[in-house]
This record gives C-alpha cells, structure tokens and sequence, in this order.
C-alpha cells in the first residue's frame, strides 16, 4: 500500500523541517515511519518528493543534464543523490526506482536518505542567498 499524494507531501515536509532543524535522527525517524506504514515505496515517495524540492520547476521536458563538480570522488551517498536527482529532473521513474532498489539491497538506502535531504536543505538554503 502506498500513501496518499498527501500524505507524501506532509512526510517530506517533516523530513525537512527536521533537516532544517539539523536533526539527523528526526529524519530518519520519519523514513522509517513511512516505511513501517507503506514499506519501500512510501518511502521512495517521499524521496521522489525530496528531489522535486530540489529541481523545482522543471521549464522544458526533455533531457537535462546537472552538474555535480568533484562527483567521481564523492561517497557512495552522495554519488547517489546526484544520480537520483538527475533522474528526476529527466523524469526517469526507471532509473530512480532502480537506484532507490541498489541502494536498500546494498544496506546504505539510510544514509542516502540523510544525505539527500541534507542536499534538499542546502539547496534550498542557496535559493534564498
């Protein structure tokens, strides 16, 4: 069973009041929330929704590229939030769902869930610079 479009909505925005808050347990708490009501998809929601925050309007559809300076030498979470970033803004469902999948299998979807929304946090804290 997977969450309302509302409940989706609310879930990411608790996730990022708690980012905001620099609260790293209140973020996972709220993913591992998501996941003990609507398992892995719940939770792929509201990281779906996490990367919309940081594209924001999309202008033209079509393929896009981002740039992510020193990449190749970031950890494996961050490496993955450009990816799944990336994939949203191409509108790539297959490609997100495929990373959100590699991530949980290889034990490391928790850190980057934190991540990606530490990324969401500070994009949206250089929006407002």
């Amino acid at each position: 069973m997977t969450d309302s479009p509302q409940q989706t909505f609310d879930d990411a925005a608790a996730v990022l009041r708690s980012a905001l808050a620099g609260d790293g347990a209140g973020v996972t708490g709220t993913f591992d929330a998501v996941v003990d009501r609507s398992g892995l998809a719940g939770a792929y929601g509201v990281a779906w929704c996490l990367a919309a925050t940081m594209v924001g309007e999309v202008d033209a559809p079509g393929p896009c590229a981002l740039d992510f300076p020193g990449i190749d030498e970031a950890g494996y979470d961050a490496r993955w939030v450009a990816r799944f970033v990336s994939a949203y803004a191409n509108a790539d469902d297959d490609t997100g769902a495929a990373l959100f999948g590699a991530a949980a299998a290889d034990g490391l979807l928790p850190d980057c869930l934190l991540t990606l929304a530490g990324s969401t946090v500070a994009t949206l804290r250089s929006r407002t610079d």
